[in-house]
């Protein structure tokens, strides 16, 4: 599969078809134009005087400090001076979503940044050779410290993994037959002077998050079928009474999922609970911050976000605040309490249908009753992921100080809120999964439900992972198997 940058905008699908199927990036020709355009009016900036942040100039406080000779030179200690970064190294899908977010963005042509520079970082990413990189050290100011680790492997320093090792940089660039990219004049900023590492990961998370939501919906629709709820609720003319964002959508497609279901033709409860009763509005949200997430990484991965900026019409380079990233932190806030919203509607389904007799089901979900525990044990597991996804909804973006002698006052921790959006998803696939199985076993065990032909196929799905509980019995490997197929299928 090869995917090309300068055709069209590069989407989140591009994006992780680079980071998880290794998939070929090629670049159109009129790129190279642009790259060639800005650089030579880049160099013509500098060589008429003009201060330039990063060129001849040094970063942040050190604005007012001039570089006056070895302009070059200048670029590597830039690059090695923000080697600071911290923790668990990122995984090597995420460096290559980090890696192909960059990219994108350079192939924008406002960093002025060297041809060769820009293809040397091509033949890194299709060559398969992934620096090491640290996970903490961005504020959401860009991501500096965290891309130097991108900027060092490419110059043959730190380290990098090539072909499931880890070598020194310069050994795996050696045996991937690279050389070591020579920086000139400002190629060591445009490397690293943007938020490529939130814009990479917030890629995986909202295409992650679009996937997962689909199983969302089938749980739920399954759940339907379970408690016995009351398909009236879905009637288009109430969703248009009150036509809140994505609403009207959420209950068509749960109307679909459930057609031919004998819900329609019996006599439900007038109004069931509300985690049933309410999920095209509670689904809706979701669906509107999902597209506002996407929409915000879309911007981005399209963007000539770079500090200073070469503005190629104009032929002028100007210093900007486009690296910063309040709106994509906003939006993945925002995308991280819509999960939460679902997750715990997912989660109260889950006990309607474990706990006491509810619509006729038998207690616990237990097929022999007695002193069997059936699903109640499964209870405080759900609350427990419930619990640690609320904790990773409270917002972030507002945690920061000042840094770099007051130069740097204000911060979006974009990186801290797109990776706790991604924790959350895990979490909330292991709830999901959750309630695949209660109703699943709620279906079993109501034989004169009849359900629709789509909730069949949901229960075949399940029980392709997990038998009908009888006898009680651990349901932990049961689980992990759905969570796999949650995320492989």
């Amino acid at each position: 599969m090869n995917i090309v940058f300068g055709n069209g905008p590069v989407n989140i699908t591009d994006i992780a078809a680079i980071a998880r199927n290794d998939a070929f990036v090629e670049i159109a020709s009129e790129v190279y134009e642009r790259l060639e355009k800005a650089r030579a009016i880049l160099d013509m900036a500098a060589a008429s005087g003009q201060q330039i942040y990063g060129l001849n100039t040094g970063l942040g406080a050190n604005l007012r400090t001039p570089v006056s000779s070895d302009i070059t030179g200048f670029q590597q200690q830039l690059v090695r001076g923000r080697g600071m970064g911290a923790g668990t190294p990122l995984s090597r899908e995420l460096t290559r979503a980090v890696m192909a977010t960059r990219l994108s963005m350079l192939a924008a042509g406002g960093s002025g940044i060297s041809p060769a520079v820009f293809t040397d970082l091509l033949a890194l990413l299709n060559k398969q050779v992934h620096p090491v990189m640290p996970s903490i050290g961005s504020i959401g100011a860009g991501d500096l410290v965290l891309l130097s680790a991108l900027a060092q492997g490419m110059i043959g320093e730190g380290n990098a993994e090539y072909q499931g090792q880890v070598y020194p940089s310069a050994s795996a660039l050696e045996l991937a037959g690279l050389l070591p990219s020579q920086l000139g004049p400002k190629d060591g900023l445009s490397l690293l002077n943007a938020s490529a590492v939130s814009v990479g990961q917030g890629a995986l998370v909202v295409f992650d998050a679009l996937a997962l939501f689909d199983f969302q919906r089938q749980a739920a629709a399954l759940s339907f079928e379970g408690l016995g709820g009351n398909p009236l609720i879905l009637a288009p003319a109430l969703q248009r009474a009150r036509a809140a964002c994505g609403q009207i959508e959420e209950a068509e497609q749960l109307t679909a999922l459930l057609d031919g279901s004998a819900l329609h033709t019996t006599s439900p409860a007038i109004q069931d609970p509300l985690s049933l009763r309410c999920i095209p509005s509670i689904h809706g949200a979701l669906s509107t911050a999902l597209e506002g997430a996407k929409h915000s990484v879309e911007i981005e991965l399209n963007a000539a976000a770079d500090n200073p900026l070469v503005v190629i019409d104009e032929e002028r380079v100007l210093s900007t605040g486009n690296f910063h990233t309040p709106a994509l932190a906003l939006a993945f806030e925002t995308l991280g309490l819509a999960i939460a919203q679902v997750a715990a509607a997912s989660a109260a389904r889950f006990i309607q249908l474990t706990g006491s007799s509810r619509n006729g089901l038998p207690k616990y979900l237990s097929a022999v009753g007695g002193a069997s525990a059936g699903f109640v044990p499964l209870q405080k597991t759900v609350v427990a992921l419930l619990a640690a996804i609320r904790h990773k909804a409270n917002p972030v973006m507002l945690d920061f100080l000042p840094v770099s002698e007051g130069v740097e006052d204000h911060a979006t921790q974009s990186v801290l809120a797109v990776s706790k959006c991604a924790d959350m998803i895990d979490l909330w696939r292991q709830i999901v999964a959750c309630e695949f199985l209660a109703a699943a076993q709620a279906v079993d065990l109501k034989p004169e439900q009849i359900c629709g032909e789509k909730t069949l196929q949901i229960h075949r799905f399940v029980r392709n992972s997990s038998a009908q509980l009888v006898e009680d019995r651990a349901l932990s490997d049961d689980l992990s198997r759905l969570v796999s197929s949650l995320i492989h299928s």
